[in-house]
């Protein structure tokens, strides 16, 4: 509303192109967040779309850059989960740790605060302290029965984390209850537990296409049209239809 109608009009088409295509092709949508930052770097809600089109492409000082200005701009503490996991993608977990502890952390609604936990868990396990992130994804919204939206990746990051303590059983049964909830496919759980069942997937069909001859091989023993008649005459410079030797 700030822009005139115009420029609106274009800020938003690179907008949506960059919602259409972060998931799919983060690269393309990263340069669409580009234009619309160069017609509109003062609109917040470009500076946030600049933002997760960097992190989609592992862009996270740039990233973070984008989350501080939005965040300078509205004043809201939303971003707050994903500015401390840019704050590990650079390498720096003690920095999300500390985030995980600051008051905005307070300000956050319940999802806010489960991907808070999971980026904390995360910057544990950054730093090798993987009892320390089991403890810190151990909640109320771990254990409660009701599936959230944020169920699927919570059960999930617990139940990694307890494989990498090699808590196997657990973790087996955790990443069942993942799968339970995970209705859209967000996680590859299924996978996982798969995998530790020792299930291995074989393409049926790749193997039935191998086995079976195709319908345009002709059997071995019938005659090819292409091939000459033993009796046929020869043309002792080449095959009698005249094509060139392979």
């Amino acid at each position: 509303m700030s822009l005139p109608k115009t420029l609106a009009e274009d800020v938003a088409r690179n907008l949506v192109m960059v919602a259409r295509l972060i998931d799919e092709d983060p690269e393309e949508a990263y340069a669409y967040s580009r234009i619309a930052l160069r017609l509109a770097s003062r609109v917040a809600a470009v500076r946030e779309a600049a933002g997760f089109a960097a992190y989609a492409t592992q862009k996270y000082a740039e990233a973070l850059a984008e989350f501080r200005a939005a965040r300078r701009m509205t004043g809201s503490v939303e971003l707050w989960p994903v500015m401390a996991d840019c704050e590990r993608g650079l390498g720096r977990p003690e920095r999300a740790m500390a985030m995980a502890g600051e008051p905005e952390v307070q300000k956050l609604d319940k999802a806010g605060q489960v991907e808070m936990r999971l980026v904390a868990a995360g910057a544990r396990r950054d730093m090798g302290q993987i009892d320390a992130a089991i403890v810190t994804l151990q909640s109320p919204e771990l254990a409660s029965s009701s599936v959230q939206p944020w169920t699927p990746r919570l059960r999930y990051a617990y139940a990694d984390a307890l494989l990498e303590a090699g808590r196997e059983d657990e973790a087996r049964e955790w990443f069942g209850k993942a799968m339970e909830a995970d209705k859209d496919g967000a996680t590859d759980a299924s996978d996982r537990l798969a995998e530790l069942d020792g299930v291995e997937f074989v393409d049926a069909l790749g193997d039935d296409d191998a086995d079976t001859p195709d319908a345009d091989t002709p059997d071995a023993d019938t005659p090819d049209a292409d091939t000459p008649d033993e009796d046929a005459p020869r043309d002792e410079n080449g095959p009698a239809d005249g094509s060139a030797k392979a």
